[in-house]
């Protein structure tokens, strides 16, 4: 990959379900070492977009590249494995397991590839590599205290960071985080916020973010871009996304976008 190729790159993406286009000829891009955001109402394609960029739908037409590779033949696991790691909407934690070895996962998973059964069996150094960067992670995350509790005991603040522990555990250059401030609170959101800064400061990780909070979105993307309706109606940075009327005419509100840049 060139010094200046995008880590992601999204060309004129479509994704058709039957009759119904749900992203039409939308393209974008996620660099290394900056923190880039998509956002638009609900049902306007961004998670859509998501699922494409990580194999869990196949676009009608277009092309998804990852590191200036077109992954369009390569499986989730498969992308995960060349540096994509990935968060939904809903939290999938496992309440059975502390969240130390929640967070291991996110190693581990990328060691076992297609293969579970060597994820159970995984070689002593394997499992020692997968819980250093466990607490590596958590670490960085700032929730090392809450490594031996359950994750059904934390708060849905404290989950989130679980979560994003776990993906940051794993051995990825670019993080697809989806809605990752659903569910907390405005010092929760703040300190997430700062968390992601760090990770891309002290990893130079890309970090393309599908958020509704706009204060967020406004205080930590160097790039932002609005899909609408599938298609990318905006694209520019957190200042002139908050000054355009498209944008505000679309779903913002001025009120959102003042406090997001104050």
């Amino acid at each position: 990959m060139s010094a200046d190729q995008p880590a992601l790159e999204v060309r004129d993406l479509v994704v058709r379900f039957g009759g119904l286009t749900a992203v039409d000829g939308a393209s974008l891009q996620a660099p290394l070492g900056r923190i880039t955001g998509l956002i638009g109402p609900n049902g306007a394609g961004k998670t859509t977009t998501f699922n494409s960029c990580s194999g869990l739908n196949r676009p009608t037409s277009g092309q998804v590249l990852l590191f200036g590779e077109d992954a369009f033949s390569l499986s989730p696991t498969a992308r995960a494995q060349r540096g994509l790691g990935r968060t939904f909407q809903r939290m999938e934690l496992f309440d059975s397991l502390p969240v130390l070895e929640n967070v291991a996962l996110g190693r581990e998973a990328g060691i076992a590839g297609n293969s579970p059964l060597r994820q159970l069996v995984a070689r002593r150094s394997e499992r020692r590599e997968a819980l250093d960067a466990a607490h590596a992670a958590m670490d960085l995350c700032g929730i090392t205290d809450l490594a031996d509790r359950r994750p059904g005991e934390l708060s849905t603040g404290q989950r989130r960071l679980v979560e994003l522990a776990r993906v940051t555990a794993g051995d990825f250059r670019v993080l697809l985080l989806d809605e990752p401030s659903s569910g907390l609170d405005k010092s929760e959101t703040a300190r997430f916020g700062e968390i992601l800064l760090d990770l891309v400061r002290e990893r130079d990780l890309g970090i393309l973010v599908v958020e509704h909070d706009m204060s967020l979105v406004l205080g930590i993307c160097d790039y932002v871009y609005v899909l609408d309706f599938g298609k990318l109606v905006f694209e520019g940075t957190a200042r002139e996304i908050a000054s355009s009327d498209v944008v505000r005419a679309a779903y913002l509100g001025s009120e959102d976008v003042e406090a997001g840049l104050a």
